[in-house]
């Protein structure tokens, strides 16, 4: 052979072997892609609905970080966090993932639209309905004191051991419905509503330290709120009787509190309210997401 025809042929085979080591090296790239792009996806467990007004629990792996709406999440010792959607939230819920060294990633999912009821409700005193200005200080304060019960978000994990109803009754508003009182539209209800006689005894759902106690709001009456921990907290509405004082811890089942008619109500019931955070959440969807199991 030639000395051109050998280094024709050097060069050949040395053309052929890079297009083959080429090839392997993008075939063994798309061959370990996939799994790793699969592990992402699926590597946080989800207790809950993606659904409007859900509560979300997740489940991460040790070391990791989470972030929603631009705000890093706490994770408990068993890496449980929370997450809450509001009434309206988007369709799509965007959460970031950072491992511990500090390369991250991002998931999105769909959040399902819900269709909300609309409850008449007539014989409100007319001050309940369209306040006179002598009462838009107190309204002002009272809402206050509520926004400041739940700002603090703490670390303590109540919640963990999930929830039961504070009340066996007859169910007669729920979470999401367009309020019309004596046919004047108003805000959606936030809460459950249990129809029961004054006087009957409200559980505390789960666990958690009281932060705030009110005999007499302007519209919301005898109002407690309990925190659970990590942003989630519960608050009873239209009480006529408040049997817990403020920074006490009450355990799942205790009696807190007792049945009334006050504020903006047309006879006795409790509107049992939870929120993550500032989101208003549906009750009933906690109870779904972070049933109490008896032991």
């Amino acid at each position: 052979m030639t000395k051109i025809a050998c280094l024709m042929f050097t060069k050949l085979v040395v053309k052929k072997f890079e297009s083959i080591c080429g090839f392997l090296v993008s075939f063994s790239a798309l061959v370990f892609a996939g799994p790793v792009m699969s592990e992402q996806e699926n590597l946080v467990a989800w207790q809950g609905r993606w659904i409007q007004g859900a509560l979300l629990v997740g489940i991460a792996p040790i070391g990791y970080k989470v972030s929603y709406r631009g705000m890093e999440l706490p994770i408990t010792s068993s890496g449980q966090f929370l997450i809450g959607l509001s009434r309206n939230a988007p369709k799509t819920a965007k959460i970031v993932y950072e491992k511990s060294d500090k390369t991250s990633f991002s998931k999105n999912f769909h959040v399902d639209v819900r269709k909300y009821e609309t409850q008449v409700i007539n014989g409100i005193p007319q001050d309940k309905v369209t306040p006179p200005q002598s009462a838009l200080d107190r309204i002002a304060r009272d809402s206050k004191a509520v926004k400041q019960a739940r700002a603090k978000i703490t670390d303590y994990e109540w919640f963990v051991g999930g929830f039961s109803r504070p009340l066996e009754g007859t169910i007669t508003g729920v979470y999401g419905s367009q309020r019309i009182y004596n046919g004047v539209p108003k805000q959606p209800h936030y809460g459950i509503d249990y129809a029961a006689p004054e006087g009957s005894k409200v559980r505390a759902p789960a666990g958690g330290v009281v932060t705030l106690v009110h005999d007499n709001m302007y519209f919301s009456g005898g109002t407690l709120i309990i925190d659970h921990g990590h942003g989630l907290s519960s608050t009873f509405l239209h009480l006529s009787k408040i049997l817990v004082k403020p920074g006490s811890y009450v355990r799942r089942g205790e009696d807190i509190a007792e049945v009334g008619a006050t504020g903006r109500a047309t006879g006795p019931h409790l509107d049992w309210r939870m929120n993550w955070r500032d989101v208003r959440i549906d009750p009933q969807l906690v109870l779904d997401a972070l049933p109490y199991l008896k032991e």
